[in-house]
């Protein structure tokens, strides 16, 4: 077959088909934005009035007096600022065996004193400090040594008062004492 329309005329119709094609996917495109629009719209206009339902409501509770307070619950006001002061004046009267304590005791040991065990103990008659006390336990090669031990524990300013009881001189050599320090 022979070809009989001239070039110009040829790249007229391919530039018409082009622009029929982008004029066609540009409507295609516009109808489907148009179509996703119309569906959405329903939801706008719904999650629209439930903002304002919510916005009135609020106003609502906004404007509502605020209720008294009756008997029951100011007893429970009440009980729970008991027990919460009972909570804070717990830990204002922590007392804890501090590195401070234990280093004071070690810095203050002979090489010829043992300590085998450190124990923290508290009275719980009275809520007071002084009836809080360490006690350490611990052996010692003679009386002249535990005697030393203890007085460089009272010079120590981390202890109020050591008490050495008389039972631990009744050995002379390898002697297991138990001694009781009231920290400051």
């Amino acid at each position: 077959m022979i070809n009989l329309i001239p070039k110009e005329e040829k790249k007229r119709i391919v530039r018409v088909f082009h622009y029929k094609l982008i004029v066609l996917l540009l409507m295609v495109v516009g109808g489907s934005i148009f179509f996703a629009f119309i569906s959405i719209l329903p939801s706008y206009f719904v999650s629209l009035e439930i903002n304002n339902i919510i916005d009135v409501k609020l106003q609502e509770q906004k404007n509502e007096p605020i209720p008294s307070i009756d008997k029951e619950t100011l007893s429970v006001i009440k009980d729970l600022d008991g027990r919460l002061s009972l909570v804070e004046n717990a830990e204002s009267n922590k007392f804890n065996i501090s590195e401070k304590i234990i280093n004071a005791i070690i810095l203050k040991k002979i090489p010829n004193v043992k300590i085998t065990s450190v124990y923290y103990e508290n009275n719980s008659d009275n809520k007071q400090l002084q009836n809080k006390s360490v006690n350490i336990q611990g052996n010692a090669t003679s009386r002249e040594i535990l005697l030393l031990f203890r007085q460089s524990l009272e010079n120590t300013i981390a202890f109020k008062q050591v008490s050495l009881p008389i039972s631990n001189f009744i050995k002379s050599s390898n002697i297991q004492f138990s001694l009781s320090l009231i920290p400051s």
